[in-house]
């Protein structure tokens, strides 16, 4: 007999729903029972002092790496002064000390009822955890966060001020401030709300064809034209010798249509964000080619931010979302809660996904659609730090494909949208020497990307649509 219904049972109704008398299933009914212990459990671990402490540790060390990216500057500078002058400097220059102290001393709120909009996606998981898990509520805030459609509406929802903030593809908030797709409105990202989180997703049929130079004449889908998705979709296949606006066509297609468009034949694969590479394994529908991780380890993917002006009247506010954002950020980062978090973000109020498949996103042990299960931990991660320097790679390869024309001040953009500190201009103000944060250098598919030389780099590729 189905669990589901029981018929021809005499001591119970016969209800053509769940017995708690909602309109869900069984499953969806355990489904969320399961996700009410897991948040439970986490809320439990969230308030021990031991995480509190590591909470703590995490968002200093995370503002100190903002600082110091090259861990030789940072131990000369220890060895130079010491670790109490250092922790005065530093506190005296870092806003997240003051974030810290303002989310501490409980500063008046501006405004405590706010609206996050956010796409049903794992890389929003720190964004997502923080309303069950209690954090916003904390930290004073009664947030809302609302299930959004697809990219463009999340951007005109954020124009219009239906909402307060919001998360973001990472590439976003600079093509908004530029007034690439939209009018001009300076947005800001406060954190990267993840780390590396894709794939390219190809149909069942293309097993063959894992070698991208047969790729000529495939439709590919990505979630957004300013996306880390479709900048790395067009940078692998230029890579391999094919041009993207000549060899493939590239659609934009929201995340949650991506499976069906490529069970019904639509597209012949994706680069797109988990669960839905998962997804489409669990439909066997596709496999996944290459996690993005490859291409580049340690790439954002998206963010949470909001507008400039919002920063400004509701500089409190802003500290006390910053805080709670950045708790769930440290408690995502220990594998030991990823099981946990799978329950939580699982359900139908946040990313109605299978909970096999988030936890095999969020643990990283997963199939591949191709006959293996593999074991990859940092699949996705949630290191928050906004570096200036993706910030100007992602601008490189927006002049490189023709969204930017003209020259680029790459430099002035990214530090008006990515916000990382004001520390070096503090610094020079105590006389300090300032040291060069927040502009590391990154490897993409072997090759070193040295933002100081972003326009260099930006006309080195053979493959481009920019003149």
């Amino acid at each position: 007999m189905s669990h589901d219904f029981d018929p021809y049972n005499a001591d119970r109704p016969l209800m053509l729903q769940c017995s708690c008398g909602r309109d869900h299933t069984v499953a969806e009914h355990q489904q969320e029972a399961a996700a009410s212990q897991a948040a439970a459990e986490l809320r439990t671990r969230s308030e021990s002092s031991a995480f509190e402490a590591y909470s703590n540790a995490f968002i200093e060390a995370t503002l100190v790496k903002a600082l110091f990216p090259q861990d030789a500057v940072r131990r000369r500078f220890l060895r130079a002064v010491g670790k109490g002058a250092a922790m005065s400097a530093i506190a005296s220059v870092l806003p997240v000390a003051s974030l810290q102290a303002m989310a501490q001393e409980k500063g008046a709120l501006e405004k405590k009822d706010l609206k996050i909009g956010f796409i049903p996606i794992t890389c929003a998981t720190p964004l997502i955890m923080a309303h069950p898990l209690g954090f916003y509520r904390k930290e004073g805030l009664n947030v809302e966060v609302v299930k959004t459609a697809g990219w463009a509406l999340i951007r005109d929802k954020m124009l219009n001020k239906e909402y307060d903030a919001t998360h973001f593809l990472s590439p976003m908030p600079l093509a908004i401030s530029l007034g690439l797709g939209s009018n001009a409105t300076p947005m800001n990202v406060a954190t990267i709300q993840n780390t590396n989180g894709q794939a390219i997703t190809l149909a069942l049929k293309h097993k063959d064809k894992r070698d991208p130079k047969d790729w000529k004449g495939f439709k590919f889908a990505v979630p957004f034209d300013y996306s880390m998705h479709n900048f790395l979709l067009r940078y692998y296949v230029a890579e391999h010798g094919l041009n993207p606006d000549t060899d493939i066509q590239i659609r934009v297609v929201p995340p949650p249509e991506m499976v069906a468009n490529l069970r019904a034949g639509n597209i012949d694969g994706f680069l797109g964000p988990d669960p839905f590479n998962q997804r489409a394994v669990y439909e066997e529908v596709g496999f996944i080619h290459v996690l993005t991780k490859e291409l580049w380890n340690g790439h954002p993917c998206c963010a949470f931010g909001t507008s400039a002006e919002f920063i400004q009247k509701n500089p409190n506010t802003f500290a006390a979302l910053y805080r709670s954002v950045l708790t769930a950020a440290a408690m995502a980062r220990k594998p030991e809660n990823r099981e946990l978090i799978a329950k939580v973000i699982a359900p139908q109020a946040y990313l109605n996904q299978p909970e096999v498949v988030i936890q095999q996103v969020l643990t990283g042990k997963f199939a591949d659609g191709l006959g293996s299960i593999r074991n990859v931990p940092d699949r996705a991660d949630f290191d928050p730090m906004p570096w200036q320097s993706m910030a100007v790679w992602m601008l490189t390869q927006m002049q490189r494909w023709g969204y930017i024309k003209g020259d680029v001040n790459y430099k002035q953009i990214a530090e008006q949208v990515f916000l990382l500190t004001d520390a070096r201009k503090h610094m020079k103000a105590l006389d300090m020497k300032a040291p060069e944060g927040a502009y590391p250098k990154f490897k993409i598919m072997g090759r070193e990307f040295d933002p100081a030389k972003a326009a260099d780099y930006a006309r080195s590729f053979p493959i481009r649509k920019a003149a």
